[in-house]
């Protein structure tokens, strides 16, 4: 999972989304969060970047339902493609699954080509494989342009 704020209190938006993830999962590890320029419209503020691991009994389409809910009780509101919000939750893998859907793709299309995404996720699971690309973790960030995103704040968990 994937998560991301740039409105309000972006730190207590990523731990409270957390928080609620953990209450679908039997298991959920967290990265480090990082702070990083905008991606797509750049004219907002900075974002805090966590990505966490967890496992779960849900299906993939009602955890995305889940996930939608969590937003909506944070307050999130979808003004315009990448526009500020207080949380962004995105569904990066689901193991070895590979779908493709108006409302949901896995793995997420673009998270290969996001240091704010991998960065994180090699913190927590830097041998984890691209279900499609057949990458390491590791191994997609050597393909991206660094854009090095700060670490700030220590954060990374296990909660059972």
């Amino acid at each position: 999972m994937g998560l991301g704020s740039n409105i309000g209190d972006r730190f207590t938006n990523i731990t409270d989304a957390t928080q609620m993830l953990r209450k679908l999962a039997d298991t959920l590890y967290s990265s480090k969060m990082y702070e990083t320029s905008p991606y797509g419209f750049s004219k907002q503020p900075a974002f805090l970047n966590s990505v966490c691991k967890l496992s779960t009994q849900l299906t993939p389409w009602l955890f995305l339902h889940r996930v939608k809910e969590i937003e909506k009780n944070l307050q999130r509101h979808r003004v315009f493609a990448n526009s500020p919000r207080t949380i962004d939750i995105d569904i990066l893998m689901w193991g070895d699954i590979a779908l493709e859907s108006q409302l949901l793709t896995i793995p997420h299309p673009r998270f290969h080509e996001r240091m704010f995404v991998l960065d994180p996720l090699f913190e927590i699971s830097p041998t984890l494989v691209h279900p499609l690309l057949k990458l390491t973790v590791d191994e997609m960030r050597q393909g991206v342009q660094k854009k090095e995103p700060l670490e700030i704040l220590p954060s990374c968990v296990c909660l059972f």
